[in-house]
């Protein structure tokens, strides 16, 4: 057999690092200076990487993060009361192993979405199942979802997730359908789904904005207790723009 058809047969065996690795060698000429087991133990290496590489990009890809964010691009700058050992340690995602909650609160523009996106990239990273949502239109999607009997499979969806982001919590009152619908979520990831909410309002004044007392202590009791805060404080990132932008992400760090 020649390396042309293992070449071939690689390829259709969609063994695609195996078959880029070995491809490579050929090229370079350096596959006679490896003993059999080197070269078999680089062709699996590939192809693991790989795999998992493809892995990971189609869990970027279904979380639909606002931002492409990273945690080493968070300003951690001392006026925005950002803790870096708490962003570090929440980075390791293990949190998500014992379905802890993180809350983030702050002004408009302060970087509550970006630190929350970071978080969920490094999720995915560590081979997490992500779902992104701003709040507002997710329970739109679920009231359509109402109306033309969807609801059941878009909440599927939902549960699926290993760590659900919801985004610009709060930053309408809820009416009585939506009030519902949140309690439901909350009530069916609770003890297996962790959650990272982002809000410009305090975790003080979320009874209220939830509204019906019932709902809202089922609610608060479920997501609030032994989360992990982050409560940023400073100026709009939005109004810091520096001198040369490489990317629009670059604004809301």
């Amino acid at each position: 057999m020649n390396n042309s058809d293992t070449l071939d047969k690689l390829r259709k065996l969609k063994l695609y690092g195996m078959f880029h690795a070995f491809k490579t060698n050929l090229e370079k000429g350096s596959t006679e200076g490896y003993t059999p087991d080197q070269l078999l133990g680089e062709l699996v290496d590939a192809e693991y990487e790989d795999r998992m590489n493809r892995k990971i990009n189609r869990l970027v890809d279904s979380a639909k993060f606002r931002y492409k964010a990273s945690v080493e691009q968070i300003n951690f700058n001392k006026d925005r009361n950002i803790d870096r050992n708490q962003i570090l340690r929440l980075a390791e995602c293990a949190f998500i192993e014992t379905q802890d909650n993180i809350l983030i609160t702050g002004p408009t523009g302060i970087g509550k979405s970006y630190i929350a996106s970071a978080i969920g990239h490094q999720a995915c990273a560590k081979g997490h199942r992500v779902t992104y949502w701003s709040t507002p239109k997710l329970f739109a999607k679920l009231k359509l979802a109402k109306a033309d009997n969807s609801y059941f499979k878009e909440m599927a969806k939902i549960v699926r997730a290993e760590l659900l982001i919801l985004d610009d919590f709060g930053l309408y009152p809820l009416d009585s359908q939506t009030r519902l619908m949140l309690m439901e979520i909350v009530e069916d990831l609770h003890g297996k789904t962790s959650m990272i909410f982002t809000s410009q309002l305090p975790v003080s004044a979320w009874f209220e904005m939830i509204g019906e007392k019932t709902i809202a202590d089922a609610v608060l009791d479920r997501i609030v207790h032994d989360a992990h805060r982050i409560e940023a404080v400073g100026e709009s990132m939005r109004k810091v723009r520096p001198k040369k932008v490489d990317s629009l992400e670059s604004i809301y760090q």
